[in-house]
């Protein structure tokens, strides 16, 4: 690319972008998307190193880099390749061991903005089977990015969006050049402001209730960073739908009542008894470079009678995405703020944006995923598991939020797989009793499952 075509583009990173990197460095808390194939069958390592060849371009072929000013857009520079070498473990472990594994793999540090912002690890197992672990950070792509930046690397495409090499403008004029878009950006931030006036006074109810998340003492204990319980269950996709049809309701609303039902379970629920999900909605495009391209549809279910009848969770869902489609959140309105939000604010806004005080739950339904992606070595993944997790998280912050739920659901392979994050504030948590719950859960629904 010409340099008249780098000042051309315009690599800033989207608000949504910019904000959630903000909140993470705020926070401490790191996010990241985690894809693990599991082969029963001898791995290709030759097609496995062409995979890792191909993965850092496209989302994962850049990093972030600061505006000199500190309420500066930050911008994209350019990271095309790996910037760490695949890491094939030495000595084989049982398979019992491997949800161990995967989550040693998810806490390896990962860092968007220095590097590596991905790892790729191989883990051979002593009864012959193998395991594959891709971690990235969110903050360069959300669950869809990632799954097609893990397309493209398996058939091998390398796109490259043409941005700068790092460190490539001069501080002065990198100063100069965001002071003049931070100028010229002023009448948007301006009628942000009216906006942010308007909001504060008719959602001041919310902003009072989400001050009653609990009280946590900064004990050790309770500042000590944790790693949630994680597991994955699989099931075969024609008794899932088979289940889904006979319950009146679709594959969208089961993984919906399976999240709710869980949430019941956890005691995640809001005063009334009702589970609020939280559901992500793409809006990414062709060629769209945004890292987080999704809204999300606000969902509120009774799980009491979703075992037996699932036409009231289909309806709102319907009733979810129809409201986002007509009345888009108008938190999005305050983004061009994003640049001028000191850090407590950051930590303090998302008590706020997602009203921890209805214990919301996490729940991502990325329906049919095309089999390539099972394809890590160039051969098909017996099985495929997709994790959000959560690095550098503390057990006060857990406390403080009421606990944790997320639900991660894709059709893949033959099977539905569904991973489980959870932590249920003031209990002992553990994998164990995570998927105790799940499997009586699965079982509520009549439904059978691998659960690991």
């Amino acid at each position: 690319m010409t340099v008249a075509a780098q000042t051309r583009l315009d690599n800033r990173l989207s608000f949504t972008d910019q904000l959630l990197f903000l909140g993470q460095r705020a926070t401490g808390q790191e996010l990241v998307m985690q894809c693990v194939w599991v082969y029963e069958h001898p791995v290709d390592y030759d097609g496995l190193r062409r995979f890792h060849g191909n993965f850092g371009y496209g989302l994962y072929g850049r990093v972030i880099e600061r505006s000199p000013l500190p309420f500066g857009r930050h911008r994209w520079v350019s990271a095309l390749g790996s910037s760490s070498s695949l890491d094939i473990a030495e000595t084989p472990r049982p398979r019992a061991e491997l949800s161990d594994w995967i989550d040693e793999r998810a806490q390896l540090p990962i860092d968007p903005e220095t590097g590596p912002s991905w790892h790729l690890g191989v883990l051979p197992m002593t009864d012959g089977s193998t395991a594959v672990s891709m971690v990235g950070s969110h903050c360069l792509a959300d669950g869809l990015g990632g799954l097609l930046t893990i397309f493209d690397a398996i058939v091998g495409n390398r796109p490259d969006f043409g941005y700068p090499p790092p460190r490539s403008r001069r501080p002065l004029r990198a100063a100069a050049t965001d002071l003049k878009e931070t100028v010229r950006g002023l009448p948007e931030v301006a009628r942000t402001l009216v906006r942010v006036g308007k909001q504060a006074v008719r959602r001041r109810h919310e902003i009072t209730k989400s001050t009653g998340s609990r009280t946590v003492v900064a004990t050790d204990s309770m500042t000590e960073n944790v790693v949630v319980p994680a597991i994955s269950i699989y099931i075969d996709l024609d008794e899932w739908d088979a289940r889904a049809e006979a319950l009146n309701g679709s594959s969208h609303s089961l993984v919906a009542a399976f999240a709710a039902k869980l949430a019941e379970r956890l005691e995640r629920r809001r005063a009334d008894g009702a589970v609020t999900l939280h559901i992500p909605i793409s809006d990414r495009i062709a060629d769209d470079t945004r890292a987080n391209a999704a809204s999300i549809a606000t969902v509120v279910i009774d799980p009491t009678s979703v075992t037996t009848d699932l036409s009231a969770a289909r309806r709102e869902i319907k009733r979810a995405l129809t409201a986002l489609r007509e009345e888009p959140d108008e938190t999005l309105e305050l983004l061009p703020l994003t640049p001028f939000i000191p850090k407590r604010a950051v930590k303090r806004g998302s008590d706020v944006v997602f009203n921890f005080a209805d214990m919301p739950v996490s729940c991502s339904i990325l329906g049919d995923v095309d089999s390539i992606v099972a394809r890590a070595d160039g051969t098909e993944a017996e099985y495929v598991m997709l994790r959000g997790v959560d690095r550098q998280v503390s057990r006060g912050y857990l406390e403080h939020r009421g606990g944790l739920l997320t639900v991660l659901a894709g059709r893949i392979c033959g099977k539905v797989s569904i991973t489980v994050v959870g932590y249920q504030a003031g209990e002992e948590n553990s994998k164990s009793r995570l998927r105790e719950l799940a499997a009586k859960v699965l079982a509520e629904f009549e439904l059978v499952g691998v659960i690991e």
